[in-house]
């Protein structure tokens, strides 16, 4: 296991800055997920880490060294990419234990952990075969044996299920935090799908245009947004958002909101430097809204979702503002059919 640190991390392409001076610490152990909207660097991040692009600037540490000037198969890590990128004319075996005999590691020892590799992912009747005859989640498996028969101080992973339908999706997260568990290594892992960053990581670093926008524990970023990006971001369906002005508590944890038809009193006020008649925005989440013919919030339904774990209601208000809400029950609202809420301060957020 190791540690990561990186220092005033920067990456232009030319004239265009794609990373932005990010500093971030990733103890021993952690799994650590990048995600963010396409485009937002998080691959690029990832890809620094690795090696496999060059810093403009800034410093990069692994187990507590600078490797900035090493090439990756000298940074202690191992790597499972999107594509699978297997030998096809090799079996399950000699595509695991091919980076091994490249670095000159016996045969028998090549064979104790590629066996061992193969016992943790329940792929020890796969060693013979060629890639052609493995769906697409046991690929995936030989991909992350091949990087655990390294032996590696650290586990990069980058989208490595988004080549893999629903079903396979939730199998293989499963696998890999199970595999996380038993063997305790640090590990990042970059995905755009806030369920797999949700449901896997001790810590969640969410990225916007090159920019480290918030880093936390799951839940400390559902629960306390640091800003509209992550709110928005985070949680499904997404947090909604309505227009108005601050009234009272500019400079405080907490604010009076005021908009078309909703006033509220003791919010939480994320954005601390808004002055007294400013404007800013409400964000509710779907699932903190309450059902109340004396609710202040009034909406139209416009679409009824029935996901059988869930019902998901889309609304529009007299002004024309969409909003959701989600329930566990299955409710009998169907259509153009008037609904009324209320909702606790405690659980809103001004931004």
């Amino acid at each position: 296991m190791a540690q990561v640190a990186l220092k005033g991390v920067n990456k232009s392409f030319g004239n265009v800055d794609v990373i932005h001076d990010v500093d971030l610490q990733i103890d021993d152990g952690e799994f650590v997920v990048f995600v963010g909207p396409s485009g937002c660097g998080k691959s690029t991040l990832l890809r620094l880490i690795a090696g496999l692009e060059n810093l403009s600037s800034g410093e990069i540490h692994i187990a507590d060294r600078p490797v900035m000037d090493l090439p990756p198969s000298k940074r202690g890590i191992a790597m499972v990419f999107q594509s699978y990128a297997l030998y096809p004319h090799m079996t399950v075996f000699h595509n695991m234990a091919f980076s091994l005999g490249l670095q000159g590691v016996s045969k028998a020892e090549i064979h104790e952990r590629v066996e061992a590799a193969a016992k943790i992912l329940q792929m020890e009747h796969l060693l013979d075969r060629r890639p052609a005859a493995l769906s697409g989640g046991q690929r995936q498996r030989v991909a992350i044996g091949r990087a655990i028969v390294r032996n590696p101080d650290v586990f990069l992973f980058d989208e490595p299920l988004s080549n893999l339908d629903a079903a396979l999706r939730h199998d293989t997260r499963v696998e890999i935090s199970k595999l996380h568990n038993q063997l305790g290594a640090t590990t990042i892992y970059v995905t755009h799908d806030q369920v797999e960053a949700m449901t896997l990581a001790d810590k969640i670093v969410v990225l916007k245009d090159g920019e480290v926008m918030q880093v936390g524990a799951p839940m400390d970023l559902f629960n306390f947004p640091a800003n509209e990006f992550v709110a928005g971001f985070l949680g499904s369906p997404k947090m909604n958002f309505f227009d108005g002005e601050l009234v009272s508590g500019a400079g405080s944890n907490s604010g009076e909101f005021k908009g078309d038809s909703l006033h509220s009193n003791g919010v939480r006020l994320v954005s601390t430097n808004k002055s007294n008649g400013d404007k800013i925005k409400l964000g509710i989440r779907p699932q903190h809204l309450v059902i109340d013919p004396d609710g202040q919030l009034k909406g139209k339904a416009t679409l009824v979702e029935r996901l059988g774990t869930e019902t998901v209601i889309e609304l529009i208000t007299e002004s024309q503002t969409t909003f959701r809400f989600a329930s566990p029950e299955s409710l009998d609202i169907v259509n153009g059919q008037d609904v009324s809420f209320s909702f606790d301060p405690a659980s809103a957020h001004l931004f």
